[in-house]
């Protein structure tokens, strides 16, 4: 049993549209397909992965480090003991050795798709579902049988804010998503104010509207906005401060009573844990957000996962970001708080299988082998233009 060949690509993402940081029109990201010799179905068993959305191609690291590492290990060390499957943790290590610990960066991402890819063959080659498989090796065999989602959007509409918030917010709406999620933090504070009112209009209460700052505010700025939003009472207020700023964390969450949800700009297990020491996150009211494709792969998140439940943290307060079938597939089997979700841009990677509707805020499982990615029809066509896949492909 051994790995073949690692494959990788640049795909563009752009879409017309700005955060409070960042516009969005020159976005990549790197699509993997990693190749075997484990025949199923009578075809060879294929894993399928990208890193995600809001950070940009790394096929250097992939093709000068990482990829060239698995592939000249010894095939024994990368497979389970008894040598039926391929082991994760195992090629996880393999692919980190003659890495120096810390600058959790470029290569997180670079490593979190080829990650993706690994559990989408591991899964395929006990023929079950991602979902099912971590719940039965790490949920004793407990799953959700629907999921909540949430969309994220709500960006900036120059020229026509209103209409163009709104329409936005109707789109996810009439597309079965009930908690919908806006940028603030790229206007001033009585603008945003007003168009989270306008959100408000289209959700149907505050409950249903979280905010995303996308980082971009200091703190001064970010107390103003928490204290100006507590009327509203709001699902969350995502990444208020700079991420890496826990001082900064800790005193919104010590000054406000909004929900503070934070994590996608987080890339490892020391970060996270960093978070939880000293951001002075709330396990009762708080949210944490890993992107299991940027921060290392599924097997960190994994880790930090076990780290959060040392410290208090229930798997409910943790909402993967990234809106694509991974986070979907942890989010059933691992019991988490749910997951996010793009219906409307960083197509093709973004959302989940073409043939399950969101329905009332929730999607149910799908029930084909690995992470599900052969269910979106336009992304598989996208993956095997730029992969140059066989059309046979597993």
């Amino acid at each position: 049993m051994r790995i073949t060949r690692i494959r990788d690509a640049v795909a563009p993402i752009p879409s017309p549209m700005r955060n409070a940081v960042i516009s969005f029109d020159k976005m990549t990201i790197s699509v993997l397909a990693i190749e075997t010799d484990v025949v199923r179905n009578g075809k060879p068993v294929i894993g399928l992965g990208f890193c995600s959305n809001g950070r940009y191609a790394q096929s250097g690291v992939i093709r000068e480090r990482l990829a060239p590492r698995i592939l000249e290990a010894d095939p024994k060390t990368l497979t389970t003991a008894d040598g039926d499957n391929f082991d994760p943790f195992a090629i996880w290590r393999a692919m980190m050795s003659n890495e120096k610990p810390g600058g959790h960066g470029e290569r997180a991402f670079a490593a979190g798709g080829i990650d993706m890819a690994i559990w989408d063959i591991v899964a395929k080659i006990e023929g079950k579902p991602l979902w099912r498989l971590l719940s039965e090796r790490f949920n004793g065999g407990k799953y959700d049988e629907r999921v909540l989602v949430y969309s994220g959007g709500g960006y900036y509409y120059p020229g026509k804010e209103r209409e163009g918030l709104q329409d936005e917010m109707r789109k996810a709406r009439d597309l079965g998503y009930r908690l919908l999620k806006m940028k603030i933090g790229g206007a001033s504070l009585a603008d945003d104010l007003k168009r989270i009112e306008w959100v408000i209009e289209i959700a149907g209460g505050g409950a249903n509207v979280a905010v995303d700052a996308n980082g971009n505010l200091g703190l001064d700025a970010a107390l103003a906005y928490a204290r100006a939003m507590e009327p509203y009472g709001l699902s969350w207020f995502e990444e208020p401060v700079d991420p890496l700023d826990y001082r900064a964390h800790a005193v919104i969450c010590d000054a406000s009573d909004v929900p503070i949800a934070t994590g996608e700009n987080l890339f490892s297990v020391q970060d996270f844990r960093n978070l939880l020491r000293h951001g002075g996150m709330r396990p009762h009211r708080d949210w944490i957000q890993p992107d299991p494709s940027l921060c290392y792969g599924l097997t960190e998140t994994l880790r930090i996962l076990d780290d959060a439940d040392r410290m208090g943290w229930s798997r409910r307060r943790c909402v993967p970001h990234g809106g694509h079938q991974l986070g979907l597939n942890m989010a059933a089997g691992l019991q988490l708080g749910g997951s996010e979700s793009y219906p409307g841009v960083f197509q093709p990677y973004g959302g989940f299988a073409d043939s399950i509707p969101i329905i009332e805020g929730y999607t149910t499982l799908h029930d084909s082998p690995g992470i599900g990615m052969e269910l979106r029809s336009k992304m598989m066509d996208g993956l095997t233009k730029r992969l140059e896949l066989p059309l046979s492909r597993v």
